[in-house]
């Protein structure tokens, strides 16, 4: 087993994304399973970064997590402009896929937490319908207070390596840091569950490779313009944190 070494972090606004490449991020969850380790992971999207920046607490438990990646080609592009070039995307959906022949060789236990009714089963089975080395449970995450105690005893009763939670940012970051423990490596995961279970089809790949994939979703989705505004915004912070270190 390949042993992957620390990695230098970048400051972006505050938040500290880890410079491990798609395989090294890999092979950290591949030796914190093996080796029954604990870890907990941040897919960190612009969004989620501008949002920290307002929010004491959000910030600290995401730069708790043993290891943040860049969730997308704005969080790229901001460590390239802040002169830390060499930050690779490692999004949420694309590390599940990465890790899916991984988890089938070693036989995983994956649970899926997060989704409407329904999602969540969907794409975890359809993972398993071409890896079928990996068990797997999931739930919905459409529930109350009163209801997560039975969601948290049937977490535990699968006994799972890996815990991938889709319950949006930044529920799904609080919700992992208030229930530690339930997994050997717990993933935030966003809204991964539609786009494996086929109700959202990503952008083709030669617009994955454009690094315009937001601009693809933004078409097919418009009710999510919204959103997107945050990420001018962004922009502009990270303009004004490289300015502010080149001022004496």
């Amino acid at each position: 087993m390949e042993r992957v070494e620390q990695s230098m972090r970048v400051d972006i606004l505050g938040i500290t994304v880890d410079t491990y490449s798609m395989q090294e991020t890999v092979e950290r969850v591949r030796q914190a399973v093996e080796g029954q380790i604990q870890m907990r992971v941040v897919t960190a999207n612009p969004e989620m970064i501008y949002a920290s920046a307002r929010n004491e607490r959000l910030k600290r438990l995401i730069n708790s997590a043993d290891i943040v990646t860049a969730d997308g080609i704005g969080v790229v592009w901001a460590a390239r402009r802040l002169r830390a070039p060499g930050l690779e995307r490692v999004t949420g959906i694309d590390l599940v896929q990465a890790l899916c022949p991984v988890a089938h060789e070693g036989k995983w236990r994956i649970f899926f937490l997060g989704g409407k009714p329904g999602v969540a089963e969907q794409a975890a089975n359809q993972v398993a319908l071409k890896y079928k080395g990996i068990a797997w449970d999931a739930m919905h995450g459409f529930f109350n207070q009163e209801e997560e105690p039975g969601v948290l005893e049937k977490i535990r009763n699968f006994e799972p390596d890996v815990l991938l939670v889709g319950l949006g940012a930044p529920r799904q970051e609080y919700w992992l840091t208030e229930h530690p423990g339930l997994a050997f490596v717990s993933i935030g995961v966003g809204g991964s569950f539609d786009a494996l279970a086929g109700i959202v089809v990503r952008a083709p790949k030669r617009i994955q490779d454009l690094h315009v994939e937001w601009l693809y979703r933004l078409w097919k989705e418009p009710w999510r313009w919204k959103r997107q505004t945050v990420l001018p915004r962004f922009v502009l912070k990270v303009f004004w944190q490289g300015f502010r270190r080149k001022t004496p």
